[in-house]
């Protein structure tokens, strides 16, 4: 029998290489002791996707641990182990041992270079993968340095096809900024990116990113804050019009932006103690779920499904049938589709994220 079944799931922390600059929040987090920015700005949490970083050699870099009552295992081996218990025999039916989700925790000290992502189409067709990279922000907090913290997403003024190129090959990063708006961000805001719209994270944002399971990306931006992104880590090991042919050229307006990518949250469940929203359901997109729980007192909580679960405020107390545990804030867990309840109690109140797999009841 599987010594993790039946027990709380901690994923441990699971920090991955990137091109830009950050991390030190998460430093905090972890309780480093000499917290610092540096290139290792994410946490991937969840993770059953090895991280795409040329020119390093670490096995298996973006692969999440979990610890529990049972000992500590890689998060994939127990999944491709143990299908149906994790994931859901439907689920398996339709997608085999993979969760299709991925959730990060993301601090940037600096803006990210500009980039773009597939759709699921695109690498369906030239990647031979059946998820793209669409992602959801959800802004946790912002430095007190950054006065106007922002994000691009899409351009709000395209160039043509031929400009576009000649700004990448030139590197014309002040041409290629011309062409987006900030889109002003504050904590709680959600955001959609889908795949195809070019985009960037501005400077001094902390916050939990969803998306479909995968490291696909093309970078247009050559060199973040001074350091130069290895030509293999641009286009993917392919040329410029791989890039272009990924990306949108179609105006999107910061109106639209608004209305159409800032999502929204539905109540779905009310009760004296809890309150349950969705904030990216099948509304905005049917690649994966986000919920958000506000508790205050005790209340049985259950999973829709393969969660990955996140304390963004507050701490509780959680148990199952037959273990309990303490969480505090920015913790996080793995409920599997077999351990679909639990007790949750948050005296002085707690808030909740839940990341979800594509097909679930909230779509």
């Amino acid at each position: 029998m599987n010594a993790h079944r039946g027990r709380i799931l901690r994923l441990l922390p699971n920090r991955v290489w990137r091109t830009y600059s950050g991390g030190l929040i998460l430093d905090r987090m972890e309780r480093r002791a000499e917290p610092a920015d540096g290139p290792f700005p994410e946490d991937w949490l969840g993770s059953t996707v090895r991280a795409v970083n040329p020119n390093r050699d670490v096995k298996d870099e973006g692969l999440a641990r979990v610890r529990s009552s049972g000992g500590e295992a890689v998060l994939a081996d127990l999944v491709t182990a143990d299908p149906e218990y994790f994931l859901g025999a439907a689920h398996v039916e339709r997608f085999g041992t993979n969760p299709m989700v991925l959730v990060k925790y993301l601090d940037s000290a600096v803006r990210l270079p500009f980039q773009v992502h597939p759709t699921v189409e695109f690498s369906r067709r030239r990647l031979g993968a059946e998820s793209g990279k669409t992602e959801a922000y959800y802004i946790l907090s912002t430095r007190p340095d950054v006065t106007e913290p922002y994000i691009y997403l899409g351009f709000q003024h395209p160039p043509t096809r031929e400009a576009l190129r000649r700004m990448i090959v030139e590197q014309d990063i002040a041409a290629m900024e011309r062409c987006f708006e900030k889109i002003p961000v504050k904590p709680g805001d959600v955001y959609v990116v889908c795949g195809g719209l070019p985009h960037a994270i501005g400077g001094g944002v902390l916050m939990v990113e969803v998306m479909e399971p995968t490291d696909f990306v093309a970078r247009v931006e050559f060199t973040v804050a001074g350091r130069v992104i290895p030509e293999s880590a641009r286009f993917m090991n392919r040329d410029v019009d791989f890039a272009l042919d990924m990306s949108s050229l179609e105006p999107l307006p910061a109106s639209a932006v608004q209305s159409t990518w800032h999502c929204q949250p539905r109540t779905i469940e009310e009760n004296a103690t809890l309150h349950r929203e969705a904030l990216v359901d099948g509304r905005v997109t049917d690649r994966f779920s986000v919920l958000r729980t506000t508790l205050t007192g005790r209340s049985a909580w259950r999973a829709h499904g393969f969660t990955i679960l996140l304390v963004v405020e507050g701490s509780c107390d959680i148990a199952t049938a037959h273990e309990h545990a303490s969480l505090s804030p920015f913790d996080r867990i793995v409920v599997p589709h077999g351990l679909d309840a639990l007790d949750i109690t948050g005296p002085n109140g707690v808030v909740l994220l839940e990341c979800l797999p594509p097909g679930t009841a909230t779509h």
